[in-house]
C-alpha cells in the first residue's frame, strides 16, 4: 500500500499513541484458543506458521512483490497490530519506518534479535546513517535458522501450554535447513569459480555471497529508497563489459527498469548481457505456491541463479 505521506505520519503518530495503552503488551493467553499473530513480509509470516503450526493463526500485512523498505503502514494495519496476541517483523530496520512503531510495542518481536550480531554485515558505507546491519539475513539459511528461536521463544511467552509443541517443531524446522543450506552449497559449487558473479537490482544478496562464495553487486544500495542514477548504470555496465558477465537477474518486489537499463548500457558498449531470471529478494512469492514458502523460495533463487551463471538463459 502506498499512500500520501501526510496520510502516512497521521498513520503512524495513531499508532505510537496508542502503544501507550494495554493493546500492544504482550499477554499470555489460556491455550483454549489459537494464538492471534501478526507478521510482516511473507517469508516471516511463513517462518511463524512453520513453528506455530495448528496453534498459531497468521495473519501478513505484506504480501508477494511487496517492498518491505518502501511499506507504509495503513490503519487497518493498526486494527491488526491491535488484536494482535504477537507480532513478528524482520528488524534491523527492513521495514523501514514501521520499526517506530515496533520498537515501541511489547509484543512485537524482531526475528533477527536471535542472530548473534558477530554474524551480521555491516552495510558498505552505511545508507544515511539508518542501518548498522545489513538486514538480508535470510539469503543465509545458517543465519535464517537462528529465527526460528525468536519464534519459538515469542509463541512460547505468549502460549505457554504449547511451549512443548514449540519446542519440537523448532527443531524439526531447524533440520530441514541444515538440510537446505547442505544444498545450496552443493549448487553453487557446480559453477565454475570465475564465472561465481552475481549482478541484481540492489544490494540485497551479500550474505548469500558470503556464505556460498560468490561476487555479490547490485546497482543500488542495502535499501530500495536510493535513487539510481545515470552514472550508477554506466558504472556497472563498465563493470560487466570487462568482466565478461552475461548474466544479470531482476528481483520481484523491485521495478525492473534499472535493470533493463544497464542491459542497454552493456548492449551499447557492444557486449551481449541477459536477464537471467527473476529471484525472490525481499519478499517471497504467492501464497499456494512453492516459492511462498521462505524454503521454496530458496530453492527457486538457487535454480534461476544456477542455471543462469552456467549460460542457460531464463525468460
Amino acid at each position: 500500500m502506498r499512500f500520501l505521506p501526510r496520510l502516512y505520519v497521521g498513520v503512524l503518530a495513531l499508532a505510537l499513541g496508542a502503544c501507550q495503552g494495554q493493546e500492544f503488551a504482550l499477554k499470555p493467553i489460556d491455550g483454549s484458543r489459537a494464538v492471534r499473530a501478526v507478521a510482516t513480509t511473507n517469508f516471516v509470516s511463513d517462518l511463524v506458521q512453520q513453528i506455530g503450526g495448528e496453534r498459531v493463526q497468521v495473519t501478513g500485512l505484506m504480501g508477494p512483490g511487496v517492498d518491505p523498505h518502501l511499506y507504509k503502514a495503513s490503519a487497518g494495519d493498526v486494527r491488526k497490530l491491535t488484536q494482535a496476541d504477537i507480532v513478528f517483523y524482520g528488524g534491523l530496520f527492513l521495514e523501514g519506518k514501521m520499526v517506530e512503531l515496533f520498537e515501541k510495542m511489547p509484543k512485537a518481536i524482531a526475528v533477527t534479535d536471535a542472530i548473534p550480531r558477530e554474524l551480521l554485515i555491516a552495510p558498505k558505507g552505511g545508507f544515511e546513517g539508518i542501518y548498522t546491519y545489513d538486514p538480508h539475513v535470510w539469503f543465509d539459511v545458517s543465519l535464517w535458522a537462528y529465527t526460528a528461536e525468536a519464534v519459538r521463544d515469542g509463541l512460547s511467552r505468549v502460549d505457554p501450554a504449547g511451549a512443548g509443541y514449540y519446542a519440537r517443531r523448532t527443531r524439526a524446522y531447524q533440520a530441514r535447513l541444515r538440510e537446505l543450506d547442505a544444498w545450496v552449497k552443493r549448487e553453487i559449487e557446480r559453477i565454475p569459480p570465475q564465472q561465481r558473479v552475481m549482478v541484481t537490482a540492489h544490494d540485497a544478496f551479500s550474505y548469500f555471497g558470503r556464505r556460498y562464495g560468490l561476487e555479490v553487486r547490485g546497482l543500488q544500495g542495502v535499501s530500495t529508497v536510493a535513487e539510481t542514477g545515470t552514472r550508477d548504470v554506466q558504472e556497472l555496465a563498465a563493470f560487466l563489459v570487462e568482466r565478461g558477465i552475461r548474466a544479470i537477474f531482476v528481483e520481484s518486489s523491485v521495478p525492473r527498469r534499472s535493470v533493463e537499463a544497464v542491459v542497454a548500457a552493456v548492449r551499447a558498449r557492444g557486449k551481449e548481457l541477459f536477464i537471467g531470471g527473476e529471484l525472490f529478494s525481499d519478499a517471497a512469492g504467492d501464497a499456494g505456491t512453492p516459492e511462498g514458502t521462505y524454503i521454496g523460495m530458496v530453492e527457486h533463487n538457487v535454480r534461476t541463479i544456477v542455471s543462469a551463471l552456467l549460460g542457460g538463459e531464463h525468460p
